[in-house]
């Protein structure tokens, strides 16, 4: 799980205790402006595919964790609960979307885009 916060321009995601181990990390810090879309979506957790397995962990039904190439895309996963899921899409940025469970997926997603910038401007 990540734990998701905005500070000083930046979205700041820390992964939790031990999905650091499989993650392969445990901070991300993304420029507000990079974000281009956020949005809660179980749907892309739920399938039994999330691409090729760089650095990380992937264990069916368990846990997606650290980074896969998917449809030519670099992603950033860290799930165990599905329905928990967000996708948060970025440009100019290491990884192009990331994929992680949040404790509450629909203020998680409300809080990012409160900071946001609107969207003609990015």
């Amino acid at each position: 799980m990540v734990d998701i916060s905005v500070s000083g321009g930046k979205l700041i995601l820390d992964v939790r205790g031990t999905d650091q181990l499989w993650a392969l990390k445990s901070s991300l810090e993304i420029p507000l402006q990079h974000v281009t879309g956020v949005r809660a979506d179980s749907s892309v957790a739920h399938g039994w595919w999330h691409g090729i397995r760089l650095p990380g962990t992937n264990i069916p039904g368990v846990i997606t964790a650290g980074t896969f190439y998917q449809h030519g895309r670099r992603v950033f996963w860290d799930v165990h609960n599905p329905d928990n899921t967000i996708v948060i899409e970025l440009r100019d940025e290491r990884y192009d979307q990331l994929i992680i469970e949040v404790a509450d997926p629909g203020a998680a997603v409300n809080e990012i885009k409160a900071f946001l910038p609107p969207q003609d401007s990015i």
